[in-house]
């Protein structure tokens, strides 16, 4: 690849779920989505997402990296309060390592967060790249941008739009699409090993049906750009728990790989609390794929196998 240097380590962590019942103003969320979302965060959320998880979950990503990505969902339900207390955490992080967020359903929970720009507003440190001039106007901001770093290239992807209660699935859109074809092809990228970054499931054998409930319902139409690839890292997140396909494509292997959710207290280590560690080789090989999780104690990490199976 001509790009022979330093190996590039990179933590993955993903629906870190910020909450913050302080935000929920009653008259604003009676007739929207936000009502379900409120219910779902005290009767359930809210008793598995811990704060000192995900403070001991960042902490330990940036210690062993040099460089955090967060799949999305980073705030619960949009409010101005989480978005705040959003930024603040991952500003901490950045003083330590360069980070990268792409947006997810939860940070694009109703339709007045992407006409208000909002997502952008709070995170345009963190969502900024090279060739502004190939992205796409979205509701979570300009996608797809791209950071070229040492051997890889990361690129975010917004697959996040509003949706009515009950669904979460997402959309890349065929000209988010197009960008990201333009942009894979640009040389001083296709050197590098693309690392992509995108919310929803981006391989997901379910129907069309299944995928507008919780899932990414363009996944077919991605799967011909990814088809390109010869190698390369396919982050996402949504799903809460750890999982690792090898997507056999035309042209070599791309690594599919899930995060948990960043603060989940759960006894399973599949869904438990934690990040996923990669390690891309100065040559642009992917040399390390490793997933960690908060032990039981909440102040260690182990390192925990991850469910992989081969997809053609």
């Amino acid at each position: 690849m001509g790009l022979a240097g330093r190996a590039l380590r990179i933590a993955h962590v993903s629906d870190v779920h910020v909450l913050s019942r302080l935000g929920a103003e009653w008259r604003r969320m009676l007739f929207n989505k936000r009502i379900t979302g409120w219910a779902n965060v005290v009767l359930r959320r809210g008793r598995v997402h811990r704060r000192e998880y995900l403070r001991a979950v960042l902490e330990e990503a940036a210690a062993r990296s040099d460089h955090v990505v967060v799949t999305g969902d980073i705030t619960n339900m949009a409010h101005e309060s989480e978005y705040r207390e959003a930024r603040r955490l991952l500003d901490e992080v950045a003083r330590r390592v360069e980070v990268t967020v792409v947006p997810g359903n939860h940070d694009i929970y109703l339709p007045a967060a992407g006409r208000e720009r909002r997502f952008p507003h709070h995170f345009a440190p963190f969502v900024t790249g090279e060739r502004p001039g190939l992205a796409v106007r979205l509701p979570a901001g300009d996608y797809p941008f791209v950071k070229l770093r040492g051997p890889a290239a990361i690129v975010g992807l917004s697959s996040a739009v509003p949706r009515p209660p009950f669904v979460s699935g997402g959309v890349l859109g065929r000209e988010q699409l197009a960008a990201l074809e333009r942009l894979l092809a640009l040389p001083e990228v296709a050197s590098r090993t693309p690392v992509l970054l995108v919310h929803h499931p981006p391989v997901d054998a379910r129907g069309r049906l299944a995928r507008l409930r919780d899932g990414l319902i363009d996944a077919d139409r991605l799967r011909p750009v990814v088809d390109r690839l010869s190698r390369g890292l396919l982050l996402f997140g949504h799903v809460h728990a750890r999982s690792r396909v090898a997507l056999r494509t035309s042209a070599g292997t791309v690594d599919v790989v899930s995060a948990s959710g960043a603060a989940l207290d759960h006894p399973d280590p599949r869904i438990r609390a934690g990040f996923n560690l990669y390690e891309i080789a100065g040559d642009g090989a992917v040399a390390r794929i490793e997933s960690y999780a908060l032990d039981a104690s909440g102040t260690g990490f182990s390192r925990v196998p991850m469910p992989e199976r081969i997809v053609s």
